[in-house]
């Protein structure tokens, strides 16, 4: 049996325990860190290598924490993680070192994987507005309402996101295909 919380209610409850957290609550914050952790996963995945995705999610949830005193409005935290989350990727673009490429000639020992990768490599390659939604919803696993209350987006915003962007990827994906890449 699934249990669904309107998102009014979670929201509500977030804003108890931001209140919470911003006043030292070590136990609320892992909290908002377990119901937060997928988006936070999510919008790295789409801007950094998948082998450093989690040590950056830590270092998010770290900055959150020493920052939460300067959150002004609770109901902004959604929205204010993620541009924490944004901003740390994009610091990690600046001061990453010279990396070299592996060619597509390398043999791939597990065929799922390299589906994956490529898969993950086909998303990363869409336009901004749609891979953030779209990694937020295959790879996260998370519904539309929970990206529209996460990331701050409105739900009409998210649907159109995830339609045209699921459309570019079946294109490209179905290009690969064809192409034999």
């Amino acid at each position: 049996m699934i249990l669904t919380v309107p998102a009014a209610t979670t929201l509500a409850g977030d804003h108890a325990l931001v209140e919470a957290a911003r006043d030292g609550d070590q136990a609320a914050f892992g909290q908002l860190y377990h119901q937060y952790w997928r988006m936070v996963h999510g919008i790295l995945l789409v801007h950094v290598p998948r082998d450093e995705v989690d040590d950056l999610a830590q270092d998010v949830f770290l900055s959150a924490w020493r920052q939460l005193h300067a959150l002004r409005d609770t109901a902004a935290f959604p929205g204010w993680l993620a541009r924490i989350t944004r901003n740390r990727a994009n610091d990690h673009h600046r001061r990453s070192q010279e990396s070299v490429e592996l060619s597509e000639n390398v043999p791939v020992e597990d065929a799922p994987e390299a589906e994956a990768r490529q898969a993950l490599a086909a998303i990363q390659s869409l336009p901004d507005a749609y891979r953030e939604t779209l990694i937020l919803r295959l790879v996260e696993g998370m519904t539309g309402p929970e990206i529209a209350d996460r990331t701050g987006l409105a739900p009409g915003s998210v649907r159109v996101n995830l339609h045209r962007g699921m459309k570019l990827l079946r294109e490209k994906l179905e290009r690969r295909a064809a192409h034999g890449s």
